[in-house]
């Protein structure tokens, strides 16, 4: 204990009178705090816009003649990684594109058989996910 006092100094008329500057001067900035919470709220909106955990989940949109139709009854189709579940795209489409998700269908598509000549082989299968949106509310997948 008698190291630690040796390293402290001791508080003399001039450090007393700093420190009152210092507290007084640390309350009346109180007003300035206000401002940077709401400031701080809307940070938040923002990072939820362009939030990563989109691109964890949503591979690309699937483009296909079906899921064009599709469209015209506010559902949305996007290829979605293997392990993603209905509530994580529902975060995500709505993060990305700002839009309320009224519900999400997932469909896996299995792999099937391919031959080549002699060879068999795979086609890869994959798991995509067809989002409908409010009716008033569209996506642009593609931009014009």
């Amino acid at each position: 204990m008698a190291l630690r006092n040796i390293f402290k100094k001791s508080p003399t008329s001039e450090n007393a009178k700093e420190n009152k500057e210092i507290q007084t001067a640390k309350k009346e900035p109180e007003k300035n705090i206000e401002e940077k919470k709401v400031f701080a709220s809307t940070e938040k909106i923002v990072k939820k816009a362009f939030s990563r955990e989109a691109y964890t989940v949503l591979k690309s949109p699937h483009v296909s003649e079906k899921a064009t139709d599709l469209t015209k009854k506010n559902q949305y189709v996007f290829n979605v990684w293997d392990d993603t579940t209905k509530s994580e795209v529902k975060k995500a489409v709505e993060g990305t594109y700002g839009v309320d998700v009224l519900s999400v269908n997932i469909v896996n598509i299995p792999r099937k058989k391919k031959r080549v000549g002699k060879t068999l082989g795979f086609k890869k299968g994959y798991k995509k996910a067809i989002v409908r949106i409010k009716e008033d509310q569209k996506i642009e997948i593609m931009p014009r």
